[in-house]
C-alpha cells in the first residue's frame, strides 16, 4: 500500500523592492534580473533621483513565495552604483525580512516580525554584549549595527528624495 501525502502550496507573501539609485545604463539590467526571480517580464517606472545627479529610482511591489525578497537581494547584490532595499511581509508560517544594499556597506539583512519590527536573535545580542565587554566596541554601536543603522543613515537621503514615486504590483509566476 502506498501512502499519498498531499503537498501544501508554498506560502505566499508580499514585498516591495525600492531601487533608491541606479545609473540609467543599469536600469534595464535590473528589470531583467528581477524579472528572472519573479518569473515574469518586469518594466519599472524610473524617475530621476534628485539626491544623486544622473541616477534613477523606482519601486516595485510583488507577491510571491516566501523567500522572494532574499532571491531579489541575491540577484542584485554587488552591483556597483546601486542602492536598494527589498522587504518581505511576515506570514502565518514565516517571519518577514528586510534587505538593504549600498556599494560601500554591502548587504544588510534583518528578520522582521508581523508589525515590521526588526527581530534580533538572542545569540547576536549576546555576541554584541561580549564584544562591548571586551572593549572592542560599545554596546550602543553594536546594537545600531544589528538594527542596520549604518545602512539607514546612508539610504535616508535617497528615501526622502523618492517620496511620492509610483508603485506597481507584480505577482510571482509559479
Amino acid at each position: 500500500m502506498t501512502a499519498h501525502i498531499a503537498s501544501r502550496p508554498a506560502p505566499t507573501t508580499r514585498g516591495v523592492l525600492y531601487v533608491h539609485s541606479a545609473p540609467s545604463a543599469l536600469c534595464p539590467h535590473l528589470e531583467w534580473a528581477v524579472g528572472g526571480v519573479l518569473g515574469t517580464a518586469v518594466s519599472m517606472e524610473w524617475t530621476p533621483q534628485p539626491a544623486q545627479a544622473g541616477s534613477y529610482r523606482a519601486e516595485l511591489s510583488f507577491a510571491g513565495e516566501v523567500g522572494t525578497a532574499a532571491a531579489i537581494a541575491s540577484a542584485l547584490r554587488g552591483w556597483n552604483h546601486l542602492r536598494f532595499e527589498v522587504t518581505e511581509d511576515a506570514t502565518a508560517q514565516s517571519e518577514g525580512g528586510r534587505y538593504s544594499y549600498t556599494p560601500d556597506l554591502g548587504v544588510f539583512h534583518a528578520v522582521t516580525g508581523l508589525h515590521g519590527d526588526i527581530m534580533i536573535p538572542e545569540d547576536r545580542l549576546k555576541a554584541a554584549v561580549v564584544k562591548a565587554a571586551l572593549g572592542d566596541t560599545t554596546l550602543l554601536l553594536e546594537i545600531d549595527r544589528l538594527l542596520g543603522k549604518p545602512w539607514d543613515d546612508e539610504l535616508e537621503t535617497f528615501r526622502h528624495a523618492g517620496e511620492g514615486a509610483p508603485v506597481r504590483w507584480l505577482h510571482h509566476v509559479v
